[in-house]
């Protein structure tokens, strides 16, 4: 039987790739593995002459949604007589160009687990899957596998274990892989930075949020700024406190008919929204859009974005209709703050309250802001979800 070794390079880490090419190769009958090396994939394929043609063709034409490959290559080897096919330990290579994932919005597999009562993960803000969740921002080294992320510290639990090792389940070799058992967890803590008691803590956030309060909310990239859009009072004093006068604040909202209430959205507009970057698009704001006037003064436009993380979906499933201020918790001309113990001290005296998670955040990154110019997409800050994708020229 013929044997070929395979390089696919791109982005083809934290995207599903292996598990992708794992059923690919059961599907053709072939044996041999798979694995990450340093800025690519490597695989071994040995079976039917045919058999390989087609799986190589698949695999250049039909990657999964979220991976991009920019080049295939592959060379003859000697066969080993190989008919099982397995996916293999990560190999520390030489330093090359790696292209990681950027972090990606919550698919529609776990939102409907996230709101599901009978699931085992129904309401817990940290799900994802190998589809879905933080990537690029939870990586500290390449190869991409748990033990060189910011999950590395939490152990799978049996049935987390169980579906990573199980080729036909979509969290199979996910790496963020987590469940209220055995993953990060949510906590909600006052001005000073005290634990607060309660037995929703969403809950409790919300109605805070409902009462004028500020919330600092902890997402895939750092700590945002949150408050009720349409009460006047909180976004004036949300600008007073981070010493902003006029630029935009961002304004979330649960879905494209939220958005449609308040802007002009049009077909190449909600592509952008719903795509699984999930960016700030700026729309042409409908007349009398009912928000704060200080949320955007004296600017045509509102910067729309729909939750992409499992906590953003739970706040505004709590919140009800209400649109939400997401702003970049920082100081005026600083990074966006992402550190736990730095985020509060930084926003202290800015956030009446914290929404925080111990998922730790490895690399800061702000939010994706883009629009549509005369049809196309004009971006004007590349960041979460799009970043470190690289653009070819």
């Amino acid at each position: 039987m013929p044997r070929r070794v395979v390089y696919v390079r791109g982005i083809v880490q934290g995207v599903g790739f292996r598990p992708f090419v794992h059923a690919l190769a059961r599907r053709f009958d072939l044996g041999g593995c798979v694995r990450n090396q340093s800025g690519q994939v490597l695989i071994e394929i040995e079976g039917d002459a045919a058999a390989l043609d087609g799986f190589v063709n698949e695999l250049m034409t039909q990657p999964p949604p979220l991976a991009r490959i920019d080049e295939v290559t592959w060379a003859s080897q000697a066969e080993l007589g190989e008919r099982t096919f397995s996916i293999e330990l990560s190999e520390e290579a030489a330093a090359d160009a790696i292209f990681i994932s950027p972090d990606i919005a919550t698919c529609d597999e776990c939102l409907a687990e996230l709101f599901d009562r009978k699931d085992r993960r129904f309401h817990y803000p940290l799900l994802n899957c190998t589809n879905c969740g933080p990537r690029f921002t939870i990586i500290v080294a390449a190869p991409y596998d748990r033990e060189r992320t910011s999950m590395a510290e939490f152990s799978m639990c049996h049935d987390c274990r169980r579906e990573y090792e199980n080729p036909a389940d979509r969290r199979f070799h996910a790496q963020p892989i987590a469940c209220p058992k055995c993953g990060p967890q949510l906590a909600v803590l006052d001005a000073q930075g005290e634990p607060i008691q309660s037995v929703d803590l969403i809950a409790f956030a919300a109605t805070a949020i409902k009462s004028g309060l500020i919330g600092a909310v902890k997402g895939l990239g750092g700590f945002h700024l949150a408050c009720d859009a349409t009460n006047e009072t909180a976004v004036a004093l949300l600008r007073e406190r981070k010493h902003r006068d006029a630029k935009s604040f961002a304004v979330m909202v649960t879905n494209v008919a939220a958005a449609q209430k308040l802007c002009d959205v049009s077909s190449e507009e909600e592509v952008l929204l719903t795509s699984p970057a999930r960016p700030i698009v700026l729309l042409r704001r409908r007349t009398g859009a009912a928000v704060a006037d200080a949320v955007a003064p004296r600017n045509p436009c509102l910067g729309i974005v729909l939750p992409y993380s499992p906590l953003h979906h739970l706040l505004l499933d709590a919140l009800g209709e209400m649109p939400l201020v997401m702003t970049s918790g920082n100081e005026r001309d600083e990074p966006i703050a992402y550190q736990d113990e730095a985020a509060l001290h930084q926003l202290r005296g800015k956030a009446d309250f914290f929404i925080v998670h111990n998922r730790p955040i490895h690399t800061r990154c702000d939010d994706t802001v883009t629009r549509i110019v005369a049809g196309l997409e004009l971006p004007l800050r590349r960041s979460r979800g799009r970043a470190p994708e690289p653009i070819a020229l």
